[in-house]
C-alpha cells in the first residue's frame, strides 16, 4: 500500500535514520532505496533541524504526535542531483509496541507556491480592495487598495478577524452570516438589498459594496472579498433623489397652476364669447358692418384662445395616468374615423387603412396621436384635389413603425423639425385654422412610449408622418 501511494513516504526510526522509502520517493529524489537506508533524514531535508531543532526531536520521541510543516515554515528538500525545492512535510508516529517509527510524507509544493504567487500578484494588482479570509474569519491576505481604503498597514490586518473592518453595531451578526455563506459557498454579492458599511482605522464608517468568491487554496476553503467604496455613488444617489423630489413637487405645483389657470382663464373667455354672440344676435340691427366685423373678430379670437388653453391643459396632463393596456389599433382608428366623419365627408376625403396590429400602449394617447395626424392630413390639403390618406404599419426590429401618408400641400425641408414644436405654425390662421399644439402632442405621445416621430415631405405632393412604437412588455 505504501508503494502504491502517489506521495513520497520516508520511514525513520528514533535516531532519525531512514529505514525505508517508497517508489514515489525514489523517483522524486533520484535515489535508490539502498542508497538512503541508514542515512539521516537531513540527507533529504537538510534544514529540518533549523525548522525543528535537535531538542525538539529528543522530546518528540518521548511523546510523539502528528504534525505538519507547511509553506510558511520555509522548508526545502534536496535531490541526489542537487535540485532544491520547497516542500510540505507531514509526520505521523507509528508505535509497533517494540519500536517507535515516524512516517514522513513529503510533498513538492513548487507549483502550489508558484500558483499562490500568481494569485497574490493578481490580488495585489486589483483596482478594488481585496481581502482573503479563512473559514474562521481570519484575514490571510490583503492588497494595497485595502490599506488605502481602510487606513491600516498590511501587518495590522493580516492575522486579525475580519470583524475589525465591520462597524460595532453589525459585528455580532457577522459570524452567523459567514457561517451561512460557508454552508452554501458560491460567488455572490454580500448583503443584497441592504446598506453595507466598513469601518476605517480612525473609526470613520464608509458605505461599501462587497462581492464574495469562494476560493480553494492549499486544500483549504477561503473567501476572497472584493470591497468597493461607494461613498461618491451614495452622494450621487442622494442628490438624484433630492432632485427627483424637487421635480415632483414642481410638477405638482405646475399641474395645480395649470388647472387653476385654465379654469380662471377660460371662465372670462367663455363670458366674452357668450356676450359677443348675444350682442350679434340681439343688437344686430343697431350695428353697422364695421361693428359686426369687430364682434366677429373678438368672438373668433376668444374661441381660439379657449382652444389653445384646452390644448395646453391636455399637453400638460398627457401621460399623468400611465396605464399600459393591450390596444387593438384597427378598432381604435375606426373610432377616430367615426369622430372625423363630418370633416371627411365635407372634404371628400378618401382614407385607406391597412391591417393594424394589437400592441401594448397608452390607449387614450394613441387615439389622440392618430386623430391629430389624420385630421391634419384632411386640413392641410390642396384646394383643387380631394384628400387621399393612407394609414399603415410594419413590424421592424424591436417594435412597430406606423405611417400616415397624404397628398396635401407638403412641408418645406427646413421646417420638418420645427413643426413638432409647441405653437409652431407654418400658415396664417386665415388660411388654415389651428392652435399649433397638435403635432407637439404627437411628439410627446411618441416619446411617452419611448418612441419617436418624424416626417418626410415634398412641397405640393404631400407628406408621410412616421412614428415608431417599441414593443413594451406587461
Amino acid at each position: 500500500m505504501l508503494e502504491a501511494t502517489p506521495i513520497a513516504l520516508v520511514l525513520i526510526n528514533e535516531e532519525e535514520k531512514i529505514i525505508y522509502i517508497n517508489s514515489f520517493a525514489e523517483n522524486l529524489f533520484f535515489y535508490k532505496k539502498i542508497e538512503l537506508k541508514g542515512q539521516a533524514l537531513e540527507a533529504l531535508l537538510p534544514d529540518i533541524h533549523r525548522v525543528k531543532p535537535p531538542e525538539f526531536w529528543k522530546n518528540y520521541f518521548i511523546n510523539p504526535t502528528a504534525f505538519r510543516l507547511g509553506a510558511d515554515d520555509d522548508l526545502t528538500a534536496v535531490t541526489k542531483t542537487g535540485r532544491i525545492f520547497p516542500v510540505e512535510v507531514r509526520m505521523n508516529p507509528i508505535d509497533t509496541g517494540e519500536m517507535m517509527y515516524i512516517l514522513v510524507a513529503i510533498t513538492d509544493i513548487s507549483e502550489r507556491i508558484k500558483s499562490n504567487e500568481q494569485f497574490r500578484l493578481i490580488v495585489e494588482s486589483a483596482l478594488n480592495a481585496m481581502i482573503l479570509t479563512d473559514s474562521t474569519g481570519k484575514i490571510a491576505m490583503i492588497n494595497k487598495q485595502t490599506e488605502v481604503l481602510f487606513g491600516y498597514e498590511r501587518n495590522e490586518l493580516v492575522g486579525q478577524k475580519i470583524e475589525i473592518l465591520v462597524p460595532h453595531r453589525m459585528r455580532q451578526h457577522h459570524p452567523e452570516h459567514r457561517k451561512n455563506f460557508y454552508a452554501h459557498p458560491k460567488a455572490r454579492p454580500m448583503g443584497a438589498g441592504r446598506d453595507l458599511y466598513g469601518v476605517r482605522k480612525d473609526g470613520t464608517e464608509i458605505p461599501v459594496e462587497i462581492g464574495l468568491n469562494p476560493i480553494q487554496k492549499d486544500g483549504e476553503q477561503y473567501v476572497l472579498a472584493s470591497v468597493i467604496d461607494i461613498t461618491e455613488r451614495k452622494k450621487s444617489e442622494e442628490a438624484i433623489k433630492k432632485y427627483t423630489r424637487q421635480i415632483e413637487e414642481k410638477n405638482k405645483e405646475l399641474e395645480e397652476f395649470t388647472n387653476v389657470a385654465s379654469h380662471d382663464l377660460r371662465e372670462p373667455l367663455n363670458s366674452i364669447i357668450s356676450l359677443t354672440e348675444l350682442l350679434m344676435h340681439s343688437k344686430s340691427d343697431q350695428l353697422d358692418e364695421e361693428g359686426k366685423k369687430m364682434l366677429d373678430y373678438i368672438s373668433k379670437s376668444s374661441t381660439r384662445m379657449s382652444e389653445m388653453i384646452i390644448g395646453l391643459l391636455e399637453y400638460a396632463r398627457m401621460g399623468k395616468s400611465k396605464e399600459l393596456t393591450r390596444v387593438n389599433l384597427d378598432e381604435l382608428v375606426k373610432t377616430v374615423l367615426i369622430d372625423l366623419e363630418s370633416s371627411i365627408n365635407s372634404s371628400n376625403s378618401k382614407i385607406y387603412v391597412d391591417t393594424l396590429p394589437e400592441i401594448m400602449a397608452y390607449a387614450m394617447e394613441m387615439r389622440l396621436l392618430f386623430q391629430n395626424l389624420i385630421s391634419n392630413a384632411i386640413k392641410y390639403r390642396n384646394p383643387d384635389i380631394a384628400p387621399e390618406i393612407a394609414v399603415s404599419a410594419r413590424q421592424v426590429k424591436k417594435g412597430w413603425e406606423f405611417v400616415v401618408t397624404d397628398n396635401g400641400i407638403g412641408i418645406p425641408e427646413n421646417q420638418k423639425e420645427n413643426i413638432f414644436n409647441l405653437f409652431h405654425r407654418l400658415h396664417a390662421r386665415n388660411k388654415y385654422e389651428g392652435t399649433g399644439i397638435g403635432l407637439a402632442h404627437c411628439r410627446k405621445i411618441a416619446e411617452l412610449h419611448n418612441g419617436k416621430i418624424w416626417v418626410e415631405s415634398e412641397i405640393g405632393k404631400g407628406s408621410s408622418f412616421y412614428f415608431f412604437i417599441p414593443l413594451l412588455l406587461q
